[in-house]
């Protein structure tokens, strides 16, 4: 995910001393007025807290390991940077060391529906037993209406992550309680400039090999209301997409921006895959959808292979003949 520098509009205020035109220790100038087209954490991650749950705060290693391994399944001896795996992670770390870093953690912090997905993401290779993290993620998604919020944190190459006892950004407190999580957490427009939503079009949790290694520990609804929570996130109209009776949206939708586009490529082996070995590049390993793929190369052809064209055809050009949209959206 890209971190862009959060930019902050200057907003005209009425103030009493226009007459003067200057401000007096008896009479100050008030400060900026909120803008109407963002939200600071304390707003959001309160609004988040009553739509969805009030989080506590946690420690990443609470979470289940997600393995790095190689040949199918071995650890390797020793962990190095830029080697090949199994089953690298998808998302690009945008790091020195490759897409096969071991030791990141994925933590439910679900309760019934409500449902929230912690990632706490290595980006540098470090021990198993190591506090820091690169990077913690939080996916918090309501199932009954379909409520979702989004929450991020990142350190840097210096200052990681203490990943042991992290500050809740969803909480039922107050605004002066907020202090912690906001110098922990991004802003809600930084986290919007990340882009989670443009991969996430189709559903608030995305299967990947790497992340399904451990896909006993995130919660999924597929086909689940499913709406973006908060001003910063307001342009974030997820679309579904499809053909009439293609089976590769039988356990799940596919979006029209990423999931019906190179998500479906990396799926079904049509481009490669950063850090991928020879296990992973060879069939079955090669076309993780469906998830835990068991055919023959000849009958996943007889099934899925037109389908495949189909979405694929209808994502280059949605208003085609045959294309079917649908806006996803949250319980009215």
């Amino acid at each position: 995910m890209k971190h862009n520098t959060l930019v902050f509009a200057l907003v005209t205020t009425l103030s009493a001393t226009l007459l003067s035109g200057c401000s007096s220790p008896d009479n100050p100038t008030p400060p900026p007025l909120p803008s109407m087209d963002t939200q600071n954490l304390a707003a959001y991650g309160k609004m988040c807290a009553v739509a969805i749950r009030d989080l506590p705060a946690f420690n990443c290693h609470d979470g289940t390991m997600i393995p790095i391994t190689v040949d199918g399944g071995k650890t390797p001896a020793n962990y190095t940077a830029n080697m090949d795996c199994d089953r690298p992670s998808l998302l690009p770390l945008e790091n020195k060391q490759g897409q096969c870093i071991p030791f990141s953690r994925v933590l439910d912090l679900s309760n019934g529906d409500a449902q929230v997905a912690v990632l706490c993401r290595q980006k540098t290779i470090r021990t198993e037993q190591s506090p820091f993290f690169d990077e913690i993620d939080i996916v918090a998604h309501n199932a009954k209406d379909g409520s979702t919020c989004w929450f991020q944190a990142s350190g840097t190459e210096n200052q990681p992550l203490d990943g042991t006892n992290v500050p809740s950004p969803m909480a039922l407190k107050s605004a002066g309680q907020y202090q912690q999580a906001m110098q922990y957490w991004q802003t809600p427009k930084q986290v919007h400039s990340a882009g989670c939503g443009n991969c996430h079009d189709n559903d608030p949790f995305m299967f990947s090999p790497f992340v399904g290694q451990v896909w006993d520990k995130v919660p999924t609804d597929p086909f689940g209301w499913y709406k973006h929570l908060g001003v910063d996130f307001k342009d974030w109209q997820p679309v579904s997409l499809s053909t009439r009776d293609n089976t590769c949206v039988s356990c799940h939708r596919l979006g029209v921006d990423f999931t019906s586009g190179k998500a479906t490529l990396e799926a079904t082996g049509q481009i490669p895959i950063p850090n991928a070995n020879a296990w992973a590049k060879t069939y079955p390993n090669s076309h993780f959808m469906p998830v835990g793929n068991f055919h023959s190369k000849a009958q996943w052809d007889e099934i899925y292979q037109q389908a495949v064209k189909d979405i694929l055809a209808c994502h280059a050009n949605p208003k085609s003949e045959g294309c079917l949209t649908s806006a996803i959206t949250g319980k009215p």
